[in-house]
């Protein structure tokens, strides 16, 4: 399974992610009473913009981490049974029972090692003509914390796909999808204090390089990347996907 995540200090920092999942949430073209999976749906914060946009239909929340799936039950709590809540790795078949009339992702994809596998556990999932929208980390993705992470000798988001527009087109074809449209755009994310961005970087981007630390040396390993960056901005860039499954 992937790592669990600190779902609570998550919630409280993932204004980004929130702000770029409603944008996402936006290209869905739903009549309301879909069933759409979420793939990846963290703390539920995107999910329940999802959820309110079905009034007649149903959302499957599903994530990798199961603190996260426990946050976002909370959330979500006040829909009632229109959410349903699966724990899941996108790198296997997903324990979804019935087909879905649409995907939705947002900051996830990212975190799949093996891109060609997650389209093609997705189609299983999806009915014929189905949409797939979503967004994760694209090409240049965070290059001045790649950087910074080479400078300290430490591991540069090995086992992180962070994709071109192109290659991701032939992997989605691949996997049995069409009128497929991919491409990037950036979003420079800074922070007011120093704190906060190593509050951020320690909880998202550095997950898996602390979670084998104490809170005393993975506090010091954010401190040590922050201060390597150039201005106390994370240079985002988003990799957006749109297209439907074939038939």
């Amino acid at each position: 399974m992937p790592r669990d995540w600190d779902a609570e200090t998550y919630d409280a920092i993932a204004d980004p992610q929130f702000r770029w999942g409603s944008a996402v949430v936006d290209r869905l073209q739903l009549g309301g009473d879909e069933t759409v999976l979420d793939a990846g749906c963290g703390s539920g914060r995107v999910t329940t913009l999802l959820a309110e946009r079905l009034p007649r239909g149903h959302v499957v929340a599903l994530d990798g981490s199961a603190s996260m799936l426990e946050t976002a039950r909370r959330r979500l709590a006040p829909f009632g049974d229109r959410i349903g809540f699966v724990l899941g790795d996108l790198m296997l078949p997903l324990p979804i029972a019935e087909l879905v009339d649409a995907i939705l992702s947002t900051a996830t994809f990212h975190w799949v090692p093996d891109h060609g596998a997650l389209f093609a556990h997705l189609a299983a999932v999806l009915r014929p003509g189905g949409q797939l929208v979503a967004q994760c980390g694209g090409a240049g993705n965070l290059a001045t914390v790649v950087r910074a992470l080479e400078e300290l000798g430490a591991d540069p988001f090995t086992g992180k796909v962070f994709a071109t527009p192109e290659r991701t087109a032939e992997r989605l074809r691949a996997s049995g999808f069409v009128d497929v449209e991919c491409w990037l755009h950036t979003e420079p994310t800074p922070f007011k204090t120093l704190e906060g961005l190593e509050t951020f970087l320690r909880t998202v981007a550095l997950g898996d390089h602390v979670k084998a630390m104490t809170n005393v040396e993975g506090g010091a390993f954010a401190h040590a990347v922050a201060a390597r960056l150039p201005r106390r901005e994370l240079d985002y860039v988003r990799l957006n996907i749109d297209a439907r499954l074939a038939g």
